[in-house]
């Protein structure tokens, strides 16, 4: 499939409900590009979902499309997921899955849809990436895929992508291998968008990355939070791997978001509790281990102070809500 071909490529669009409308503009619009700017269709694709006539997308609208279960074969199948995977990947979805690979050049996953890839076992024996988010749970729940931490990752026939970014990457990457790279670049410049580093360098974290280019010495040491919440290092441990005093990094913080390393430290981990408890039915006492808390109690006070509600009355107002995380 990585060749020119004459006829267009067939690209079936799976669209799990609850998922990102920035994500399928990522994965579809490249493909329109491509068709625009070479003056021909190369790609031609078509929507589809687990069932029904379309897909909740979390911007607030309902997405036509056919049901899965009636798709005989497609060249690439691209498998777009967003939130709550468990409730909508049912077992039908993944039998449509299983029965579809075989019949397809390639399977794609983007954002949740390497989970729901995962879940299906088309990745088992493979390389796949998901959003850095998901990566710990993605990790102990699919042993039999060697999880990377890149961008977006090719690994035979089986493509995943991080998130919407990494996967406009990842489209770019297919149409300069399938119609070369000066079309590719062309697709860049008429979406006006810079390509991101290779798919092969590993997805920056949202804080650390709008800190780099004006702070970079608080982003490392916001890197280093972010790879020890659940064994939380003390400030002067921080100071002392960034060869610095306390003193100067309480400083440093202060002047670039307005507060002590402890307090945003501790946000953080807070922040990625509030995460946990949203998209994952872990106890809280997992919660609390997760993100550095000696205990429950601790972690409940905190958590409520920070939020101004317990995580069981976070869980029951996101579920009697129609609003998506």
């Amino acid at each position: 499939m990585w060749h020119t071909a004459p006829n267009p490529l067939d690209v079936a669009v799976l669209v799990l409900p609850d998922s990102n409308l920035l994500s399928l503009a990522a994965a579809v619009d490249p493909m329109r590009a491509a068709n625009r700017r070479a003056g021909r269709a190369l790609f031609r694709w078509a929507y589809y979902c687990p069932g029904g006539s379309g897909a909740d997308l979390t911007a607030g609208f309902t997405l036509p499309a056919q049901p899965i279960a009636d798709l005989d074969r497609a060249q690439l199948l691209v498998v777009i997921a967003g939130f709550h995977l468990r409730r909508h990947a049912s077992p039908a979805l993944l039998a449509s899955l299983r029965r579809l690979a075989p019949h397809c050049l390639a399977v794609a996953g983007v954002d949740g849809g390497s989970q729901v890839m995962a879940m299906a076992g088309l990745l088992d024996g493979h390389m796949a990436t998901t959003h850095w988010e998901d990566r710990d749970q993605f990790a102990a729940t699919f042993d039999r895929v060697s999880l990377r931490p890149d961008r977006f990752v090719v690994s035979g026939n089986r493509l995943t992508a991080g998130g919407a970014a990494p996967t406009i990457d990842m489209m770019l990457h297919l149409i300069a291998l399938r119609h070369g790279a000066d079309l590719s670049a062309r697709v860049a410049g008429a979406l006006i968008y810079d390509p991101g580093p290779a798919g092969t360098a590993p997805q920056a974290l949202t804080a650390t990355a709008r800190l780099a280019r004006r702070h970079p010495v608080v982003a490392r040491a916001v890197a280093l939070m972010e790879a020890h919440l659940d064994e939380p290092l003390p400030v002067a441990t921080l100071a002392q791997r960034l060869r610095l005093s306390p003193r100067h990094l309480e400083t440093l913080f202060q002047r670039a978001l307005g507060q002590s390393p402890k307090q945003f430290y501790l946000a953080l981990r807070l922040s990625e509790a509030r995460r946990m408890a949203q998209d994952s039915p872990m106890p809280v006492a997992e919660i609390a281990q997760a993100t550095g808390f000696s205990g429950q109690a601790a972690f409940s006070r905190a958590f409520a102070r920070h939020f101004g509600q317990s995580v069981r009355a976070l869980r029951a107002e996101a579920h009697t809500s129609p609003a998506t995380p």
